[in-house]
């Protein structure tokens, strides 16, 4: 008795013809949403990993002001105009990170959202 193979074979092809997509409004963001984005479980990283270069301590490079704190973050949010200075397009006058990379729209969503629901630490 012979296999046929012709079977599984068509199975595949639909299978991975039935994962594509056209444009990105049909991707599914699978990111954590389940936490709220507050300053602690959220923000804190995005800050530390793309600013505190220019933005520690003791700021470098010509950066205005710290953000090593919840109070510094959430004073360049409501005083210093940090989201927008985040949300200019890549190479933009005054856009931040400085010499750097727009950071992804997504990262900046989650300080928009942030600020939104309230700058919770």
């Amino acid at each position: 008795m012979k296999k046929s193979y012709l079977f599984p074979l068509s199975l595949s092809l639909l299978v991975l013809t039935g994962c594509t997509n056209d444009t990105d409004s049909d991707l599914i963001d699978t990111s954590n949403n389940t936490e709220p984005v507050t300053y602690t479980n959220t923000v804190k990283s995005i800050i530390t990993n793309n600013c505190i270069s220019c933005h520690g301590t003791i700021p470098s490079n010509g950066a205005p002001m710290s953000l090593t704190s919840y109070a510094d973050v959430k004073n360049a949010v409501l005083n210093r105009g940090l989201i927008d200075r985040i949300s200019r397009s890549q190479g933009a006058d005054g856009m931040m990170p400085l010499g750097g990379t727009r950071l992804p729209q997504s990262t900046i969503n989650k300080i928009i959202e942030w600020n939104t629901n309230g700058l919770i630490e």
